[in-house]
């Protein structure tokens, strides 16, 4: 069985001001893998142009497109069809140019404190991999709530942890952070979740991976619970936020700025195999 999904996600950035520079880096092209085929895929940016393409050390690919000088406002179009198949979440041995041991090391969003600590604290004994970072994931989401709004971009795993509440994107960190501490490579991953309720959202979603002996890399979605299904597509992977973020960037001009995301995941058909 797969499952057939069509993406649009719309970014718009509005400025008080003109830009007299602007460069933009993004990540919004799903990886094309086994479990995932990308049968359609298309970037287009209204007030400024893709000026180079790459594959970065996360074999992500990267779009870097600068913004036409005097521009007030940019719209960022990013649209295509996934085919998916459900592996339970089991991505299999590592790939790419990044070495696994680079997942062990912490970055400033991931860096280990008293509570990412006390986090880990009953569950080193666990000799069991797999069932170690299900319970994390677990112990995790009874100890950070899922809140909307509750969080900001910058946050830290240690943050979200004192806080006590937080969106995806803190849940993958603290799961990032807690599973480098039990000695398991684990990266941050951002993409697509087709939602059963509703096809628009405001947002991307945020998730984790673990490195499994013996599996490879197995995802974990903590916010809700389970591992990915065919429900979920990957886009791009890092060690944090920061190497796997759809957009980010820098600008030179006066005025404040604004920023409105549009995402819409929706159900094309199903096909038997």
């Amino acid at each position: 069985m797969t499952r057939r999904l069509a993406i649009r996600h719309v970014t718009s950035y509005h400025w008080g001001g003109p830009v007299s520079y602007g460069l933009q880096q993004l990540r919004l092209t799903p990886k094309h893998r086994d479990d995932q085929k990308i049968l359609s895929w298309d970037t287009r940016v209204e007030g400024g142009q893709i000026q180079v393409e790459f594959d970065d050390a996360n074999n992500n690919r990267v779009q870097l497109v600068s913004i036409d000088p005097g521009r007030t406002e940019v719209r960022i179009v990013a649209e295509g069809e996934v085919e998916m198949e459900d592996l339970g979440g089991v991505l299999g041995q590592h790939g790419g140019y990044m070495p696994l041991w680079m997942f062990l090391r912490p970055t400033d969003r991931t860096r280990r404190g008293p509570g990412t600590l006390g986090l880990v604290r009953d569950l080193r004994e666990m000799e069991d991999q797999l069932q170690q970072m299900h319970a994390l994931s677990e112990a995790i989401r009874d100890t950070v709530a899922y809140a909307t709004g509750s969080s900001d971009v910058g946050m830290t795993a240690e943050e979200a942890v004192a806080n006590g509440t937080g969106v995806c994107q803190d849940h993958a960190h603290i799961f990032v952070t807690c599973a480098r501490l039990l000695d398991r490579p684990a990266r941050y991953v951002s993409g697509y979740l087709k939602m059963d309720d509703r096809e628009e959202q405001d947002a991307t979603h945020a998730w984790a991976e673990a490195h499994i002996d013996g599996l490879g890399w197995v995802g974990f979605d903590i916010s809700n619970g389970i591992s990915p299904d065919d429900r979920y597509v990957r886009v791009a992977t890092g060690r944090d936020y920061d190497e796997a973020a759809p957009v980010i960037g820098l600008r030179q001009g006066n005025g404040d700025e604004r920023m409105t995301v549009e995402v819409t995941v929706r159900a094309i058909q199903n096909q038997q195999q």
